[in-house]
């Protein structure tokens, strides 16, 4: 089994890289840090790679990168790998700051990339936009969630946080409450991708920049019932949703396993549940029609 420790970045294929690159840019706050072959690589503010843009057909979700521990023999990744009947490809400099890096497709075909060690790939700088501290998390609509659940348990060793009746599963690799989370729709595609702002001044001033781009918020800003994030979602020029959150949950001990206590939980201690049918959410308007059109 591979131990993913936490979510490194994401690759979007687009019909249009350079439209793509300006919203990530000028909008989300990442910086362009390099581009080369039809390829754009955009690092948050600190330097970290979070989202690596390809000319496609199509916009879609294309990869998912994690990172495992730095002590962790690629050799037996493979072989763990191997043993479950996947066939995995290893790669050396597969993107700026990664010097080696083993991939494999999961049950949907979205490959998966898995990484040891990585440095920034950009010095620290101010930047335009909103600006978040890192990648959250992505979800995807899927079939059958517990597919995918127990998938992504036994292949990368993801556990799960929580679910939604039996159709809306979180899942997390590290201390944050969620990394992956896969709901049941119509049509398999990616729902959302997100990042982490620094605190609630920073998504009310999301919220403040967005409206003076006219680019319409479709849910928020709330507070989620699982993960207990504040949060807010809009669309970029691509047609996907972004979400920008602070205030996850966090447990920061498997041992004890619960979450963080936090005066807002409804459950003294958080743990891993079955939560009901919406609405969950602590406060906050409802998900709208433009929102809820992403599992059709």
């Amino acid at each position: 089994m591979i131990k993913a420790k936490r979510f490194g970045h994401v690759t979007f294929e687009t019909s249009d890289l350079e439209r793509q690159i300006a919203y990530f840019t000028e909008v989300a706050g990442l910086v362009l840090a390099e581009r080369e072959n039809g390829r754009a690589y955009l690092a948050t503010k600190h330097g970290d790679l979070v989202v690596q843009l390809e000319n496609g057909e199509h916009a879609r979700c294309a990869r998912l990168a994690f990172q495992v521990s730095p002590q962790t023999d690629f050799n037996d990744i493979r072989s763990g790998i191997e043993a479950e009947g996947i066939r995995c490809h290893a790669r050396n400099d597969p993107a700026p700051g990664i010097a080696q890096m083993l991939s494999f497709e999961d049950p949907k075909g979205t490959v998966c990339e898995v990484f040891a060690a990585q440095t920034p790939i950009c010095k620290p700088r101010p930047v335009a936009g909103i600006g978040p501290l890192k990648l959250g998390h992505l979800a995807f609509v899927v079939p059958e969630p517990k597919q995918f659940a127990e998938f992504y348990s036994r292949v990368l060793g993801f556990r799960v946080s929580d679910w939604i009746e039996d159709w809306f599963v979180f899942m997390r690799c590290g201390p944050d409450h969620h990394t992956i989370n896969f709901v049941r729709g119509k049509r398999t595609r990616m729902h959302h991708v997100a990042f982490e702002l620094k605190d609630w001044p920073q998504v009310q001033s999301a919220c403040d920049f967005l409206g003076s781009k006219n680019i319409p918020i479709i849910w928020g800003p709330g507070r989620h019932g699982p993960g207990h994030n504040i949060y807010t979602y809009h669309r970029n020029p691509d047609d996907q949703i972004i979400e920008m959150f602070t205030e996850l949950d966090k447990m920061l001990d498997e041992n004890l396993g619960y979450f963080e206590p936090r005066p807002w939980h409804r459950d003294h201690l958080q743990v891993p549940k079955v939560w009901g049918p919406p609405p969950n959410d602590m406060w906050g308007p409802p998900p709208t029609s433009e929102y809820l059109r992403q599992r059709e």
